[in-house]
This record gives structure tokens, C-alpha cells and sequence, in this order.
């Protein structure tokens, strides 16, 4: 860049809540490898053909990548508990099918992993009966699903201390620099704390339900396996209650707009947060100097920029394989028996037209997208000072005061009711009247719908990652006319993605029909393979 923002020279005096960050950091310790002798191993065949399946598997469900491990331990574990109620052993089972698929290195994880891990799965099983037994099946689902999700969530996490240690630290730095920066009329500091936890939860971290729930309650009480068993039965009967305020915490209105003022002020936080990580020895002499900061800012939002054209891509294509696979095979194998049975006559143009023009449509929404550039770099760069200088005006500054619910007419909010509902007869009567004129029957204009729905709908999720390191989005004039038009395609499209997404055929294929036998093979395979290396290790 040719401008260069001005006091590069000076001195930073950085914040006390800095330097605790950079300390915390500088004390996380990497997690020791197993000896050889405790160490678990893994064929390379089977790992390979592990790979392959769970790559398949993962490709049915769009998730985002940083949540895959946690989704895929509680899968297999569910399987396995099922095989084996009592949890027995199952916890050496679980690391291997990790190994093989790969999220772990082959002989990273050893004994040591193993007694850790069971003990999860013994108080996961110990509560379960506490706490479910008795109880109606809706309720029983639930609480088994929270405890899922913790212990699937402390699993991941004991596996990784490094990476948990690290964003817990990023996590509560963010919380420090910001918490007094809002303020919340009529609620205690806890609930403030909790709430506003739970925003940067959902705003840095990205965390699904499971982990919002875990970290929420390892905020209040502490990890299962750091419980004895004689104090899980004193909680257990108090969980019910817990697990049910948690979510009350989770699902408030105050998380939501807590999360959107937050989501506004990670750019620099995350840059920060990177800089830091790929100069962890130099950091505290980086970002105590002006002149050294704005170099690493700019070189890394430049990187940043450049990547996320790479990550536009790699989201778009498993964003269409996901709905290719999951909803586009179903309808393209309805439609053509349908529009038979129904029609007596099959339009091969609609079927092709449904086949093509949903890619084409996702591919032209992703080239609209437009990366920051250098005025944003020179805006998360002088936020980066405000956050770690060690004056505290930009801490202390309220920022985000929740607006006062205006009193609401009843004239006006049926008005813009009727409006709202006229903007989906519009757009729905256009899109009838152009796919009539192509003759399109009533069974491909709603597989037609179904299909650009979902596209809309997973082209505006990829689109938050062009705004992730974007400090603040310019909307254009158009923007309001482009709304009042795809306002209802979005929104049946985000309807089908969430509500219809749990009946997803190819999951319950795979789960159900294909992971558990493919899974013994496996092991039976395993099996095989160390017993002729044994015996050729005799013979030698």
C-alpha cells in the first residue's frame, strides 16, 4: 500500500487485558506424544478407506469445517453405545474410527487418550440413567441430547487442548475488551455475562447448539470427567432444570442482537488473533510498535482477502454437492414419474433446465461478491490500536444499548403484514408466468422453486464469509429492490434448509444402512491385518 497511516513510529502501551492474553498464551504447552509402547495405530488401508467414506458421509451434511470432529465423535459414539449400552472399553473403539478417518495423526493418540476419554463416556452413561429413566420420551430425548453434547464437546476439546486452550483465551479476551461496552437495562451482571457469552459464542467462534450448551455449562460448573460420581449424583437431580435455563439463555432474544453488534467488531479481532498466532515469539514486540503492527496488517489482511476467493469456492461446490445430493437427486427422480403419471407426458426441457440452471445461479451470485480492500485494511488496523492500547475511552464507550420496543400500531403492522405478503405473490406470480411460458407444469415450477430457494439460501450463508473481515458493509441503492424480490426466496429457502433438512434421506442412509457394516468390515480388516503382522514378526 502507498499510504501509510499516520504515528507509525510511536510506542503502543498495551492493555493489562493484552498482556494477560499474551501471557496465557505463552503458557499453553503442547499435548505430549504417546511412547511407542502406549501409542494406537492404525493400518494405513483401512485409514484410507475410512477417509474415502467419511469425506462421502461429510458431504451429505453441510456443516461448517471446524465442526465436523465434534458431529462425527457423537455419530460413532451413538453407534457404538447402542452395540454397547455400558460403554465398556468403547472409548479405545472411538479414537480408532478417529484415526482412521483422519482427523487424528496416525499414532498421536495413546493410553493416556484412552483413560480420558472413558471416563467421559462412564459419566455420560452414569447421568443418562440418573436422569432419563422415568421421564416422558420428549423429555428423555432431550436431556440425552444436551448430554450428548456434552461430553461429545469435552471429548473434542481433551483431545485438543492446544486449540482450546488458545481460543478460550481469544474468547475471553473479546469478552474483556468489550463486555462494558454494552449496556443492558434491567438484567444482573450474570445474565449480562451469559448472554453476551453466548453472542461471541455464535459471532467469533461460530459454535453450533452442542457447543453453546457445553461451553455455557463448563462456564458455570465445570467438565464431566471433573465431577466424581458421588457429586453427579447429587446434580443429577438439579440437571433437568440446568440443562432447560441454559437453553432459555441460548434461545433469548437478547443473544440475537448482542450477536449482531459483536459479529460488527471481529475484523480486527480477528486479524489481531492471527497475527499473534503465526508470530507468537515476536508478538509482543509486533504489536507494541506502529510501524512493525501496520506491516503484519496489512500483509496479513491482504492474505485474508485473497483467501477468501479460494474459501468462496471450496464453500460454493460443497454447498451444491449437499444439495445435489440430499435434495436435488430426490426431485429430478420424482419429477419424471410425477409429471408421467400426472401429465402423461414428460418435459425434458423443464428436467434439464431443473438440472443446470440452480449451479448457474450460485455461480453468478458467488461472482457478485466482492472482497475488502485497502480503506478497510486501514480502518481494522486503527481499531486494532484501540483495542489493545492501553486506554481505556474505546472499553469504556458504550457502544450497543438495546433499542426500547417502540409502541407497536396495529394499522401500520397489518400494512406492512399485507406488503410482506404481497412481496412473495409477486415474486412466486413472476417466476409462474416465465416457467409457464416454458411450459413448465406445476410439479417442475415447484422443483424449479425448491431448487433456487435453496441455492439463494446458501448463496447468502457463503456470502458472510466475504463480510467476515469486512469492519463495516456499504449497502447499495439497488440493495432494497434486490430484498423486496429475493426476501421470499430466501426465506423458503432457509425454511427448507432447516425444517426439511432433518429428514434427509441420504443421512439415515448412511447412519443407519451403511456406517455400521462398513464400520465391522473395517474392524474385522483391522483385525486381519495386525494378526499376519504378528506372525510375520514370529517368523523373523
Amino acid at each position: 500500500m502507498n499510504e501509510k497511516p499516520k504515528s507509525t513510529e510511536s510506542l503502543i502501551q498495551l492493555s493489562k487485558y493484552t498482556h494477560a492474553l499474551l501471557a496465557s498464551l505463552k503458557s499453553i504447552k503442547s499435548r505430549p506424544l504417546p511412547d511407542d509402547f502406549s501409542k494406537l495405530t492404525v493400518s494405513q488401508t483401512v485409514s484410507f478407506l475410512a477417509l474415502v467414506y467419511e469425506r462421502v458421509r461429510n458431504a451429505v451434511e453441510f456443516r461448517e469445517e471446524h465442526l465436523i470432529l465434534r458431529a462425527a465423535i457423537e455419530r460413532i459414539l451413538k453407534r457404538r453405545l447402542a452395540i454397547n449400552p455400558e460403554g465398556i472399553d468403547e472409548a479405545e473403539n472411538l479414537l480408532r474410527e478417529l484415526l482412521w478417518a483422519r482427523y487424528f495423526d496416525n499414532e498421536s493418540l495413546g493410553s493416556i487418550d484412552i483413560k480420558k476419554i472413558q471416563v467421559i463416556i462412564k459419566r455420560l452413561i452414569l447421568l443418562k440413567k440418573l436422569i432419563s429413566t422415568g421421564r416422558v420420551l420428549s423429555e428423555q430425548h432431550f436431556l440425552t441430547q444436551f448430554l450428548f453434547d456434552l461430553a461429545t464437546c469435552e471429548i473434542e476439546e481433551t483431545l485438543k487442548p492446544e486449540a482450546t486452550l488458545r481460543n478460550s483465551s481469544f474468547t475471553f479476551y473479546i469478552y474483556q475488551v468489550l463486555h462494558n461496552k454494552i449496556k443492558l437495562d434491567g438484567l444482573s451482571e450474570q445474565q449480562k455475562d451469559a448472554f453476551f457469552l453466548v453472542s461471541i459464542e455464535k459471532s467469533y467462534r461460530k459454535s453450533d447448539n452442542a457447543y453453546k450448551r457445553y461451553h455455557l455449562f463448563v462456564t458455570f460448573y465445570k467438565t464431566i470427567k471433573e465431577f466424581s460420581d458421588e457429586e453427579l449424583h447429587s446434580l443429577s437431580t438439579k440437571l433437568p432444570e440446568i440443562f432447560k435455563k441454559i437453553d432459555a439463555i441460548i434461545t433469548s432474544p437478547y443473544v440475537d442482537n448482542l450477536a449482531k453488534f459483536s459479529k460488527k467488531q471481529m475484523p480486527p479481532f480477528l486479524i489481531l488473533f492471527e497475527i499473534i498466532k503465526k508470530k507468537q515469539l515476536e508478538a509482543v514486540d509486533i504489536i507494541q510498535n506502529r510501524k512493525k503492527l501496520w506491516v503484519e496488517v496489512d500483509h496479513t489482511c491482504r492474505e485474508k482477502y485473497q483467501q477468501i476467493s479460494l474459501r468462496l469456492r471450496n464453500l460454493a461446490i460443497k454447498a451444491f454437492v449437499y444439495i445435489f445430493l440430499t435434495k436435488m437427486v430426490l426431485a429430478l427422480i420424482l419429477e419424471y414419474p410425477a409429471s408421467l403419471y400426472f401429465y402423461n407426458e414428460v418435459n425434458t426441457a423443464a428436467i434439464i433446465i431443473n438440472s443446470i440452471f440452480p449451479p448457474i445461479l450460485m455461480a453468478v451470485i458467488v461472482l457478485f461478491f466482492r472482497t475488502p480492500g485497502d480503506e478497510n485494511t486501514k480502518n481494522i488496523f486503527q481499531r486494532i490500536v484501540d483495542i489493545i492500547d492501553k486506554d481505556k475511552s474505546f472499553e469504556t464507550l458504550i457502544s450497543y444499548i438495546p433499542k426500547q420496543p417502540r409502541i407497536k400500531k396495529p394499522v401500520l403492522i397489518f400494512g406492512f403484514t399485507i406488503f410482506y405478503s404481497f412481496t412473495f405473490f409477486v415474486t412466486l406470480l413472476l417466476i409462474y408466468e416465465l416457467l409457464t411460458l416454458l411450459n413448465f407444469n406445476l410439479i417442475s415450477q415447484a422443483i424449479f422453486i425448491f431448487f433456487v430457494s435453496l441455492v439463494t439460501f446458501f448463496s447468502y450463508r457463503i456470502k458472510q464469509i466475504v463480510n467476515e473481515y469486512r469492519l463495516q458493509e456499504k449497502e447499495s441503492i439497488l440493495t432494497p429492490v434486490v430484498d423486496f424480490f429475493f426476501m421470499p426466496i430466501l426465506s423458503i429457502g432457509k425454511f427448507l434448509s432447516t425444517e426439511i433438512a432433518r429428514l434427509n434421506f441420504f443421512i439415515f442412509i448412511f447412519d443407519f444402512l451403511i456406517e455400521a457394516p462398513f464400520k465391522l468390515v473395517f474392524e474385522i480388516v483391522e483385525e486381519w491385518i495386525s494378526f499376519v503382522r504378528q506372525r510375520k514378526e514370529e517368523i523373523v
